[in-house]
């Protein structure tokens, strides 16, 4: 199959796609390669696939046969994909019109602001801790707290009171 210039493996038996990275940079990036996707044929009506997957499995990648990573593409988007750090990422059916979907949605700007967020609130943690001897807050906090906007001076506070 051909997307653009850039050529995918796709399985006959099951309709995964298979990407280098290479490939899946060029699609996140090329609204003429999206649009190649998207007008590939699909098999879920659009309301369908929301979830994420109930029945785990692991796949060993193409290339090396490793087990690949099951990663929630963005951190958000809802869509499970396969991904081999090294040689590519495995789509199972209509999961790459999905990512596309989500893309020109905005959902890549929405992860990237998310990551800022996440990265604002660890840095604001990190200087509580610092302030505070090593001894801070973050004993105190998950990852769920500590991203979910928790401020440092908050943290700083409850630090103190213990």
């Amino acid at each position: 199959m051909v997307i653009g210039a850039s050529n995918v493996r796709e399985c006959p038996k099951c309709e995964g796609i298979w990407t280098d990275t290479e490939t899946l940079r060029q699609i996140c990036a090329d609204r003429e390669k999206q649009a190649a996707v998207l007008g590939m044929p699909t098999h879920l009506p659009s309301n369908e696939g929301v979830e994420l997957e109930k029945q785990i499995r692991y796949l060993p990648c193409p290339v090396c046969g490793d087990l690949m990573n099951r990663v929630n593409f963005a951190n958000f988007s809802n869509v499970i994909v396969d991904v081999c750090r090294e040689h590519g990422t495995w789509f199972d059916r209509d999961e790459l019109r999905r990512i596309v979907e989500f893309i020109r949605a905005g959902g890549m700007d929405q992860a990237r602001a998310r990551e800022i967020q996440n990265l604002e609130a660890d840095r604001r943690l990190a200087r509580a801790d610092q302030f505070l001897g090593g001894q801070g807050a973050a004993p105190m906090f998950d990852d769920t707290m500590r991203h979910s906007g928790v401020s440092a001076v908050a943290e700083l506070l409850l630090g103190l009171l213990r």
